[in-house]
């Protein structure tokens, strides 16, 4: 892979939670070169830890390695690359994992989330739009990691995968608009597109379903019913808006439970997790004309089965989402807009924050499930050093 043209520019060396070949995690220092054209370097702030880190990590997801880890968070912009004229420094912005780039069939559609650059150079290759990364070390390049790497100090990414927002909103509660909040919030208003006095259901309390709990509580569902293993998560899908819970921990059959609560089925199922037996219970819960949304990303190479007959017989959907079928430089801004006025409740979703250092503890505990959406803090680490 070509190193990017460093030509009378100096990299800077940053401290990044690099994924190696040998599936090890370490914190270390990193080069990152200076922007391009058309590209931002931003300092972290702020890195959420997802569970599309953790298939990355345990091998569910094949990436180029190494890799900088992290696709979630929120900083300020430090340097701009040529050509770009909607950004200076100082800035504050969300970063997105799809940076669309403006010039395809589906970003000219109004599709940005589709973007065939995205889908064909960034996310498979681990680099930006040239074909190259900007971080390296002793042994060579460094991959990016959908064309974030928020595990770090600072980023490289392209203008379009940072997002300006409002200077008064706390940066660190922000972090997890760039992936949970966008897309579960998303889910509902952009994919779904849920009508009000509708009937809901969230399997999976995380950090993107809670976020979908809450999307279908703006959008004025009159039954929202929660389905997780955990209870605390459940409890805090109450307090965010569901107005019932199933435990799936403690009842033999999903499916028959949420029919109980709702015995005409669901106008929307939103599967959450995206594991084979959640999908096909979300499409089984459905009612007459109902849309089973499947927002969680299973494994690859896994698949879901369902009687197509049932399905077209009630009139019912299946429909992916990506990203919450998002258009990042609209919605983005008017999440953080929501939540300054007290309609969305980030904070309660945050269940720690840890400095850089305690990346690998924080994937292990939301692969244990024993937590919500963590964040990293880069400058925590700077801190008590």
């Amino acid at each position: 892979m070509p190193a990017h043209d460093t030509t009378n520019s100096k990299p800077t060396l940053i401290r990044a939670v690099v994924l190696d070949d040998d599936g090890k995690i370490t914190l270390r220092d990193v080069d990152l070169t200076p922007p391009g054209p058309g590209e931002v370097q931003v300092r972290v702030v702020a890195a959420g830890v997802c569970h599309s880190d953790l298939h990355v990590t345990s091998g569910a997801w094949q990436v180029p390695q190494p890799v900088v880890l992290g696709h979630e968070g929120s900083g300020i912009v430090t340097a701009v690359g040529d050509g770009v004229d909607d950004l200076e420094v100082g800035d504050h912005v969300v970063l997105s994992w799809v940076p669309g780039c403006g010039h395809c069939r589906t970003c000219h559609a109004g599709r940005p989330a589709q973007c065939a650059f995205v889908a064909t150079v960034v996310a498979p290759g681990g680099v930006l739009y040239d074909g190259t990364t900007r971080l390296s070390d002793a042994t060579g390049p460094i991959h990016h990691y959908l064309g974030v790497s928020s595990f770090a100090e600072e980023v490289v990414v392209p203008a379009s995968g940072a997002i300006k927002i409002r200077d008064d909103a706390p940066l660190e509660d922000v972090a997890i608009i760039g992936c949970a909040i966008a897309t579960g919030v998303g889910a509902v208003r952009n994919t779904a597109a849920v009508r009000p006095e509708s009937t809901v259901a969230v399997i999976g309390c995380g950090g993107v379903g809670l976020a979908c709990i809450q999307g279908a509580r703006l959008a004025g569902a009159t039954r929202i019913v929660a389905v997780d293993v955990v209870t605390d998560k459940l409890e805090l899908a109450v307090t965010l808006g569901a107005t019932e819970t199933v435990d799936a921990a403690a009842v033999p059959d999903v499916v028959a439970a949420l029919r109980s609560a709702v015995p005409e089925g669901y106008d929307y199922v939103f599967d959450a997790i995206g594991k084979i037996r959640t999908t096909e219970q979300a499409i089984a819960a459905l009612g007459l004309g109902g849309a089973a949304v499947i927002v969680g990303l299973p494994a690859q190479g896994e698949s879901a089965t369902f009687d197509p007959l049932a399905l077209a017989e009630a009139d019912q959907r299946i429909l992916g989402c990506n990203y919450g079928s998002s258009i990042p430089h609209r919605d983005i801004p008017e999440l953080v807009d929501e939540m300054m006025a007290g309609r969305l409740d980030l904070a309660s979703m945050i269940s720690a924050r840890r400095p850089l250092s305690e990346a690998v503890d924080a994937l292990a505990d939301l692969a244990a499930g024993h937590a919500l959406r963590q964040l990293l803090l880069p400058g925590r680490d700077t801190i008590e050093s």
